[in-house]
């Protein structure tokens, strides 16, 4: 079995930091692909950083500048620094973690957490 844990949310003010960690633990062969979505209510979940096995990473354009993600290959664990935090960066926080269990292919697995709130307010 394969866990993906998240930590590091809470209560900040407006133009404040946080940083968010996510670690995948288990029976993993190697780990592709890990990201950050959040949800706010009554709005969809949405990607909000991702960066695979190379370094690579992506951004949605409303937090480009202002949010770093990045990642321990060896700790299989990824990491989000947000900064100049913004109420409408308040959501709740998954991570997710596309793995392989073994060398093949169709071990292939997608790992949600089950995510952190965030909450910018003063």
């Amino acid at each position: 079995q394969v866990q993906v844990v998240e930590s590091g949310g809470g209560l900040v003010q407006p133009g404040g930091s946080l940083r968010l960690s996510c670690a995948a633990s288990g029976n993993i062969f190697s780990t592709n692909v890990m990201g950050w979505y959040r949800q706010a209510p009554g709005k969809q979940r949405e990607l909000v950083a991702s960066i695979n096995s190379g370094g690579s990473t992506n951004y949605a354009d409303s937090v480009k500048g202002r949010f770093t993600i990045s990642r321990d290959g060896a700790k299989n664990t990824v990491y989000l620094q947000m900064n100049s935090l913004k109420p409408e960066d308040t959501a709740v926080y998954y991570c997710n973690a596309d793995v392989l269990l073994d060398k093949y292919f169709s071990s292939r697995r997608e790992v949600w957490g089950q995510g952190t709130q965030v909450t910018v307010s003063s």
